[in-house]
Parts: C-alpha cells; sequence; structure tokens
C-alpha cells in the first residue's frame, strides 16, 4: 500500500497555476517586427501549450516527491520474548521396531511414527525458535536453533534409520542440545528428549547431561516410546514379547524431575500425539507480539521523473533562446 508521510506537502501544488492565473503578466512592450535576421535562421516561438504542460508535469513529480511517498507490506507480527526450544530424537537402530500402532490398526515403525507426530508439533509452534539433535553412535547437531520451522520440518522428514549408528548415546544428545542454548538470551529453554532404550554409547551420562541443563536453566520434557508387551504370530503359534524392554525408564523420569519437566510413555501413535499435545499446552506459545510493516521509499522515483523532465525544458528553452 502507497502512503504519502507528508501529504502536507500536496497543498503547495496549485501555487504555481494560482500565479498564473491572478498575477497580471509583465508588459513586454511593443513588438518590432523584421523581415529578416540576418545570417540565422527563422525564428519560432516555442509552443505555449507544451510550456505548460511540460512545466505541470515538473512541478507534480517534484511536489510528488516532496510527499514523501512510502510503499508499506503487509503487517508482519513478532514475539519480542520467543522460547528456544530443541529436539532431541533417538536415531538409534532399535527405532526400527514395527510396534507403533496406528488409528487405522496398521503397525509403522517408530521413527515413522515419530516423523509424522513431531512434524505436526513443529508446525504449530509458531514464534518459537527449533532446533533438532540426532542420537545414534553419537549426537549431532541436525539443525541448529532456528526460527525457520519449515527446516527444521524437512530435516526431521530426511532422518533415516542407520544415518548415525545403531547406539544410543542420549547424554551426547541432552549434552550438545544443551550446549546450543549458551549463547541464546532466550528467557526459556526446554528440551524435548523422545528415545526407545538407554545409554549405552557415548563419554556423556544422561544425569549428568541433565544436571548440565539444569545449570543453563533448561527444562526437559522426556518420552519413552515403545509398545511393551504385545502379541505376535511365531512358529509355534502367537507369544507374547516385550518390544520395550531396552527403554531405561527410570533415568527418563529422573532426567525430568531433575530439571522441572516431565516423563510421558507413549505406548503407540496415538500416545504420542497426545503427549506432544500435553507438552504444547504445558510450554504455551507466548500471546504478546510486536507488528513490523516492512517499508520502502519510493521519493527517488518522482525526483528522478522531476529531473528528467527540468533537462527538457532547458533542452527547449535554449533551442528557442
Amino acid at each position: 500500500m502507497l502512503e504519502f508521510v507528508w501529504w502536507w506537502a500536496w497543498f503547495l501544488l496549485p501555487i504555481p497555476f494560482l500565479f498564473y492565473f491572478f498575477v497580471p503578466e509583465k508588459d513586454v512592450g511593443t513588438a518590432i517586427h523584421l523581415p529578416r535576421l540576418p545570417e540565422q535562421g527563422e525564428y519560432k516561438q516555442p509552443n505555449k501549450r507544451i510550456n505548460i504542460a511540460l512545466l505541470s508535469v515538473a512541478w507534480l513529480l517534484l511536489i510528488s516527491a516532496l510527499a514523501r511517498p512510502v510503499w508499506y507490506g503487509d503487517p508482519v507480527d513478532i514475539q519480542p520474548e520467543h522460547r528456544d526450544m530443541m529436539l532431541v530424537v533417538d536415531l538409534s537402530g532399535s527405532m526400527a521396531e514395527e510396534d507403533m500402532q496406528t488409528e487405522s490398526g496398521d503397525f509403522v515403525d517408530r521413527l515413522t511414527a515419530v516423523k509424522k507426530v513431531v512434524s505436526d508439533f513443529i508446525d504449530e509452534r509458531k514464534g518459537d525458535r527449533l532446533g533438532l539433535v540426532l542420537f545414534g553412535d553419537h549426537a549431532y547437531l541436525q539443525t541448529p536453533l532456528t526460527f525457520d520451522r519449515k527446516t527444521v520440518e524437512e530435516q526431521l522428514d530426511r532422518t533415516v534409520l542407520g544415518l548415525v549408528g545403531q547406539m544410543t548415546a542420549m547424554g551426547e544428545g541432552l549434552g550438545l542440545a544443551t550446549k546450543t542454548f549458551i549463547e541464546s538470551n532466550a528467557p526459556q529453554r526446554t528440551i524435548i528428549l523422545l528415545s526407545d532404550g538407554g545409554n549405552t554409547a557415548g563419554v556423556l551420562e544422561p544425569l549428568e547431561a541433565a544436571q548440565l541443563a539444569k545449570d543453563n536453566n533448561a527444562k526437559i520434557y522426556t518420552i519413552g516410546i515403545g509398545a511393551g508387551e504385545m502379541q505376535v504370530r511365531g512358529f509355534f503359534g502367537k507369544q507374547t514379547v516385550n518390544t520395550a524392554r531396552d527403554l531405561d525408564e527410570k533415568t527418563l523420569t529422573e532426567i525430568a524431575t531433575m530439571t522441572g519437566g516431565q516423563y510421558f510413555r507413549a505406548r503407540n501413535a496415538d500416545e504420542l500425539a497426545q503427549i506432544y499435545q500435553t507438552i504444547d499446552q504445558l510450554e504455551p506459545i507466548t500471546q504478546a507480539t510486536q507488528t513490523w510493516r516492512p517499508h520502502e521509499e519510493w521519493f527517488r522515483y518522482p525526483l528522478m521523473g522531476y529531473l528528467f523532465f527540468f533537462f527538457i525544458i532547458v533542452g527547449v528553452r535554449k533551442r528557442h533562446g
């Protein structure tokens, strides 16, 4: 939308026309007619209407520039106080276990269920700065903290099993997530840790990493994933197996309690979705917003037009002068 910041300048527009119509013309005296001007071509009086038109356009452009036209874009809402949230996702080999039942009754592997639920969660976190850490044999910062939620979703969707090894470096994952908060000035720092096992790799123990998070004012929510006991068809018929036998719920609970967070257990895809909805409610997005409108100064365009017509007028007068 175009606006003129100094709109009062438009009141100057009729001044030349008022002078033209109300100020009497100066008496130029009696004209002397000569039959011939020696050594010169025939003199032609410039067209008065053309002069008036050029001067009028030039004056209009000059007033337009003086009125300071500004083009404003669509308003953009900005959260003055954002939250930093790190998503720490287990990518060990056990995440290939197909024990997560969906609403349709089908079973999918744990990573597929996590991708669907966490992507929906990311999409709802408008105003937060999000980051993604993956851990297997070691922890890796997949996406640094960013307001670009779409990028975080895409990075999560591109993850594949075996990308970072088969083990579970849970402590390293928490430590790396906490490290990203060191230079952060966000008033709220949250880590959401999702794992289906216990710490089996890395140089940092999970509880030590949790203490580091606590020292850096970071709250950790932990999620244990795995169906647990379920009936599977074997060679001798159906038998009961515990698909979550490696899940270290005790450590996950201690991590959450130590930092003021909570521990959740997800046995199927629906429970996992409900957990992220609960966390979304426990960590509400700030409602305080500031509105900013991108703008661009346009005064240079009518000013360039004025200069263009000014030089045309000078050239016309010099030609007939």
